[in-house]
């Protein structure tokens, strides 16, 4: 088994789903419907990781800049809009682009606090490397977080308990589209085994409101 990665007290993995900013600023080409109670909470979930030497697993979605002749808009290569919200990155961190490799170091999380994985799609096991990533490595408890329920965070969640993997998904530091297929969705995971937490929960009572990273009218007002 690669990946003997945590100590017996480390028993979480924080799983950061595309916090990127064309999915969580307002100003992004595909932004969450509910991106400003999201970043404060993301920005919270972060902030107990790092108190309470919590690994952190990221994912990254990257599609190619063709140069403006892309099939997607949004978190294309090289773009603003493609790169991770700033308090979402930790300095100790290594990150592997999206390729068909499976390669892994042995002490990959034993040595870095954060793993980025960049992927071309919305699920992570559609990618070699992510998916051998989180099937191998072992904790009491995954949290996830990140956008959005209709697609990357119900994929993630719903390929880690199929593996066997203990799932809790902090829904209010989760991104949604529409509230009616989130709610399907967060369903959907609950009866799949996934226990659905708040950030309060996780992360005790905060006074924040606000990130001061989005600009848009709503996070300004």
């Amino acid at each position: 088994m690669i990946l003997q990665l945590l100590k017996k007290q480390r028993r979480q993995i924080l799983i950061d789903i595309d916090t990127q900013r064309d999915f969580l600023l307002g100003c992004g080409s595909a932004s969450v419907r509910n991106h400003k109670k999201v970043l404060a909470n993301v920005r919270r979930v972060m902030a107990w990781a790092r108190h309470s030497d919590v690994r952190i697993i990221s994912t990254c979605e990257v599609h190619r800049n063709n140069n403006g002749y892309s099939a997607t808009d949004y978190c294309l290569d090289g773009t603003p809009g493609q790169k991770k919200i700033r308090y979402t990155i930790l300095s100790k961190r290594v990150s592997f682009a999206a390729d068909s490799n499976t390669d892994l170091p042995v002490d990959l999380l034993w040595r870095n606090r954060q793993i980025i994985f960049n992927k071309r799609c919305a699920d992570p096991f559609e990618e070699p490397r992510i998916e051998r990533a989180l099937s191998e490595v072992e904790a009491d408890e995954f949290i996830v977080m990140g956008a959005a329920a209709e697609g990357a965070v119900k994929a993630t969640v719903l390929g880690l308990l199929r593996r066997g993997k203990k799932v809790s998904v902090v829904v209010d530091a989760v991104g949604l589209y529409k509230r009616r297929a989130a709610r399907l969705a967060f369903r959907i995971m609950e009866t799949m085994g996934a226990r659905l937490i708040d950030t309060k929960e996780l992360a005790g009572i905060s006074h924040l409101r606000g990130t001061g990273i989005c600009g848009c009218a709503i996070c300004r007002g």
